[in-house]
């Protein structure tokens, strides 16, 4: 599970930037196509959170830096979605990006470096 949640979260980072740069060079049609696949990514990548989160159920030890993790990885996904959205209309997004980058790599250093189920020993 961990593999389609990796996956996941790596291919909602390039329909990231594909999506940006679709809609500042006025390409809305197939920006609002990827924007909507990178919308059913974030499903994937909740759904693929929520089934590992379940596999941690006997490390009762890790319990707040999974909550930290979970609620880093959704502001992660809010993040990416305000990025999009603004980009769409033309408004500056500069905020959002920077707090994309913080939290997406507290949530990437939780999850590789901290966690049972990362790559890190």
């Amino acid at each position: 599970m961990a593999h389609i949640h990796i996956t996941a979260w790596v291919l909602a980072i390039i329909f990231l930037f594909v999506v940006t740069s679709l809609y500042k060079q006025g390409k809305a049609k197939p920006g609002k196509i990827l924007h909507m696949i990178l919308r059913l990514d974030y499903l994937l990548i909740i759904f693929s959170g929520i089934m590992l989160f379940s596999q941690y159920g006997s490390y009762q030890t890790y319990l707040l830096e999974l909550i930290i993790k979970m609620l880093a990885g959704l502001w992660t996904i809010v993040a990416i979605e305000m990025i999009t959205v603004r980009t769409a209309k033309g408004q500056a997004a500069k905020g959002w990006w920077i707090q994309f980058v913080i939290v997406a790599l507290i949530a990437i250093a939780l999850g590789f470096g901290r966690l049972p189920y990362g790559v890190l020993p």
